[in-house]
C-alpha cells in the first residue's frame, strides 16, 4: 500500500501540465474548485462529482458514550459530519477491476413521427 499523499501544490502543478494554464492560474482553479466544495458542504448541500463520487453533510445526534478507563458513561454532543461515498467506477479503479458498461443510453425524449406544426 501506498504511504504518500497528493497535496495542494501537486495538484495545482497537475492542472498547470495538463491544462496549460499558468502556475499562478492553475493554482487560483484549484483553489476556486476546493472553496466551491467547501462553501457548498457548509451549506449543507451535498456535492457529487460523476465518475468519482459524492461528499454529504450528516446529523448526528446526541448519544450516551463510555469512557474505556473508567467505564463512565459520558454525554456524546451532537455534532455534523462529513461522509464521502465513492463512486462504482472509483471502487472499480480501486480494485483493479473493469468498469462495466452502464448499457445502452436511451434519449430521454425520443423524437415523434408528428412535428408540432401538423
Amino acid at each position: 500500500m501506498y504511504n504518500e499523499t497528493i497535496t495542494r501544490s501537486q495538484l495545482s502543478e497537475a492542472v498547470y501540465q495538463e491544462v496549460g494554464l499558468s502556475r499562478n492560474e492553475s493554482a487560483d482553479l484549484l483553489e476556486s474548485v476546493l472553496n466551491k466544495v467547501s462553501n457548498t458542504l457548509a451549506s449543507g448541500e451535498s456535492v457529487k462529482i460523476s465518475s468519482f463520487g459524492s461528499f454529504s453533510v450528516r446529523s448526528k445526534g446526541q448519544r450516551i458514550g463510555r469512557n474505556p478507563k473508567t467505564g463512565e458513561e459520558v454525554p456524546i454532543l451532537p455534532r455534523k459530519v462529513l461522509v464521502f461515498r465513492p463512486s462504482q467506477v472509483l471502487k472499480s479503479k480501486i480494485s483493479g477491476l473493469p468498469v462495466e458498461p452502464a448499457g445502452p443510453v436511451e434519449p430521454a425524449n425520443p423524437p415523434s413521427n408528428t412535428s408540432e406544426f401538423d
